[in-house]
């Protein structure tokens, strides 16, 4: 049994509505339904987070930090997440054609989260093991807060102030409260309205680059989940490792709302001077973006499309453009330089490699500590 402390994030989707949906319904179709939106959040979690276990409406989760270098992820995990179970749960819905009181009261179940960053150990007693610590309570406690009360929201994600801070992130237009708990004290907590991040996820207008329109395209795969592919993608200091020349370094330079996404822009610089200029047009984490670059007067606009596969990710790029050359010679001009001098599909080739680097660092740290033990 490990029983040193270890330090990252824990996690906790609680689905709301469950105790009155179970206490006012048949209890097999519930359950039914129950494990199908649970075996939902499993699966979305597990592409960033190790499960912990069950408890009941909740699925509880933890992350060391070296998991989540870039502090995005975990807010975008979360409202993925959401998404995903929110259409799930209208899914279940339009298909039943039961009229039992489960299958109609389907629509009132929501879902919540609880993150924070704390200390834990893990404990094993009769064949199970179990994370222990006061940040562990207190990742639980949270569960009981004033958010519902202060906003209405049934639906959100509540960070503590430590969680954000470790996550080097503070998005504008959270709820900012303080709850207090006996013996844990005060905790300063900010809330994600995610009934609103939906609306702004699915109702915005879409734009990508087709496969029929592009002018260039490449196809990829990677033995790891969409969700580390993503970060490879966006992660500016992770997408220094792998770019074409040396020394490049890139900048987040707008960010709306203080979150990347659509209307946010990258700066790629050589040391003093700007190298290339990027603007995020569409967004959907773990699943696709769209950008268009702008350098030396050409224009590239891309998408890159992720599909999660049995055995890791395939990655899609579908690239169109132009070049400040005239008349006939623009398409040509635009297609002999993202093929040769800037070669997307060897772009990401690399990236393969950095990836699969990363995965040999991480068995090998993982490797050394039980060779100690057993040597």
């Amino acid at each position: 049994m490990d029983t040193l402390t270890q330090h990252g994030y824990l996690v906790l989707a609680d689905i709301s509505g469950y105790t009155a949906f179970l206490a006012g319904t048949e209890l097999d179709h519930a359950h039914e339904v129950m494990s199908e939106l649970l075996e939902l959040i499993i699966e979305r979690f597990t592409t960033v987070l190790t499960l912990s276990k069950l408890e009941g409406d909740a699925v509880f989760a933890y992350a060391a930090e070296s998991k989540l270098p870039r502090g995005e992820t975990l807010i975008e995990l979360l409202e993925s997440t959401y998404v995903t179970f929110k259409d799930r749960v209208e899914a279940v819905h339009r298909r039943t054609t039961c009229t039992c009181n489960a299958c109609r009261a389907i629509p009132s179940l929501d879902l919540k989260f609880m993150a924070h960053h704390g200390d834990y150990v893990f404990q094993k007693a009769a064949g199970i093991t179990e994370l222990i610590g006061s940040d562990v309570n207190l990742v639980h406690r949270l569960l009981k807060n004033h958010v519902k009360e202060a906003t209405g929201w049934n639906a959100y994600a509540l960070f503590t102030e430590r969680c954000l801070d470790h996550l080097s992130l503070k998005p504008e237009g959270m709820h900012t409260q303080t709850e207090t708990y006996e013996h844990l004290g005060e905790v300063q907590t900010h809330s994600l309205n995610l009934r609103a991040r939906y609306k702004e996820l699915t109702e915005t207008r879409h734009i990508v680059v087709t496969r029929d329109e592009a002018l260039i395209t490449a196809a990829l795969h990677y033995p790891v989940p969409p969700t580390v592919v993503w970060d490879w993608i966006n992660d500016p200091h992770r997408r220094a490792q792998y770019t074409f020349q040396p020394g490049l370094e890139f900048r987040a330079i707008l960010r709306p709302g203080g979150r990347p996404g659509p209307g946010a822009r990258n700066h790629c610089m050589h040391g003093k001077d700007q190298a290339m200029e990027e603007d995020i047009l569409d967004w959907k984490p773990f699943d696709y973006l769209t950008v268009v670059q702008k350098f030396w007067g050409f224009t590239m606009l891309m998408t890159a499309k992720l599909t999660p596969t049995a055995n890791g990710t395939q990655l899609e790029i579908f690239i169109k453009g132009r070049s400040p050359a005239p008349g006939f010679l623009n398409r040509p001009m635009f297609v002999l330089m993202m093929t040769k001098m800037f070669p997307m599909a060897k772009l990401f080739e690399n990236m393969g490699r950095c990836i699969a680097e990363e995965i040999a660092r991480e068995q090998n740290e993982t490797l050394l500590p039980m060779l100690a033990v057993t040597g």
